[in-house]
């Protein structure tokens, strides 16, 4: 007789919300990437950008330099919290997630395909930290035991 091993009902659960959390922190590590690429274009060289005259939101391109800069450089170290599933860093993640779609909205007008995308990608990102509970995370620092390990596919 083969022994069958039965996993726990929540472990699906805690492998998605898991899984969900890692999307985040993955993404939020690119936005904040992209974000300092782009602070750094901005502040580098202001003939890049496109120049709208009369935007309500007129601002420096070297001030939105920085202002991105800076969103950036924050998003890689709550991405890296992330993926030690602190919840500050979940909190810390949705705030930047969020000020980073202001930020993109507001500086729509200079690089508008651009701003579109960033704005979609930290959408993903709030939602993703925002549907997972707590409770449904697995440790990613930890090793798991091997028993609750997927057992591999049989063809």
């Amino acid at each position: 007789m083969t022994a069958t091993h039965t996993r726990p009902a929540d472990t699906a659960k805690q492998e998605w919300a898991t899984g969900l959390t890692v999307f985040a922190a993955v993404m939020l590590f690119l936005v904040g990437l992209l974000d300092i690429f782009r602070g750094i274009m901005a502040i580098a060289e202001d003939d890049i950008f496109v120049t709208t005259r009369q935007y309500v939101f007129e601002f420096d391109l070297t001030g939105w330099g920085w202002i991105h800069l800076a969103l950036g450089a924050v998003a890689v170290i709550v991405s890296i919290g992330l993926l030690k599933v602190s919840v500050w860093a979940r909190v810390a993640g949705v705030a930047i997630a969020g000020l980073v779609i202001i930020a993109n909205f507001l500086s729509l007008p200079y690089y508008p395909v651009w701003s579109v995308v960033m704005i979609a990608l930290s959408g993903f990102i709030i939602w993703a930290l925002c549907v997972v509970r707590r409770d449904n995370l697995f440790d990613l620092s930890e090793e798991r035991p091997l028993s609750e390990e997927r057992p591999p596919h049989k063809v």
